[in-house]
């Protein structure tokens, strides 16, 4: 599998025979996809003119309801447990959201039931894209990841400390930091492989890791 990260929480995976667009925001987009996951419809996830550039005629787009009708495009959108199979390439929803993190009192960002992360499955890997989300319990869950793709930039997802924390319990083979923002990467890399055999890599934009 190669796994390309195109800035923020955008990610090109190539695998299984497919070209895979995760939350179109930042980056290029020079192939039409074969799937567009969206993990929910905040702009810096599911950006209209990234999903246009990269749809084509048979481009499936996996995405919450909320994301369908911001596109005015259908979706086929998998709630937490459920799983889709396109040829060689199994997608699974898992949970995503805030419960630490609030617009306003009792009013998080990312509330339960708006988003959803990702569980990439093909050529014998699991890629998970965590999506926008604190560290939640449903993570602990989560076995036989090969690579963890976790946000750390705090304000409305983990910040580095917590991402480190949840990073840990999943245990991935490898682990990279996404939705930044203006935390230290380094940070969070330091403290997963202080404590656990996840190998963290802290790529740039338009950087690929083969897995």
């Amino acid at each position: 599998m190669e796994v390309k990260w195109l800035g923020h929480a955008s990610w090109k995976i190539k695998a299984g025979g497919k070209v895979i667009y995760i939350d179109p925001y930042e980056g290029a987009y020079d192939e039409k996809a074969d799937l567009i996951l969206s993990s929910h419809h905040h702009d810096d996830h599911c950006k209209p003119d990234k999903v246009m550039q990269a749809r084509g005629d048979k481009t499936v787009i996996v995405a919450p309801p909320e994301c369908g009708k911001k596109l005015g495009l259908p979706v086929k959108s998998l709630k937490p447990g459920e799983k889709a199979t396109f040829g060689d390439v199994t997608v699974e929803a898992v949970e995503a959201y805030n419960f630490k993190r609030f617009r306003s009192p009792g009013n998080p960002f990312h509330p339960r039931g708006i988003g959803v992360g990702y569980l990439v499955k093909a050529e014998g890997k699991t890629v998970y894209h965590a999506g926008d989300t604190d560290f939640i319990e449903e993570m602990k869950k989560l076995k036989g990841i090969d690579l963890a793709l976790m946000p750390s930039g705090g304000t409305y997802t983990m910040d580095a400390p917590e991402a480190a924390e949840a990073t840990i319990a999943i245990s991935p083979k490898q682990a990279a930091p996404m939705h930044i923002w203006d935390t230290n990467p380094a940070e969070y890399k330091k403290r997963v492989e202080a404590a656990s055999k996840t190998k963290v890599t802290v790529m740039k934009p338009g950087e690929t890791l083969k897995i």
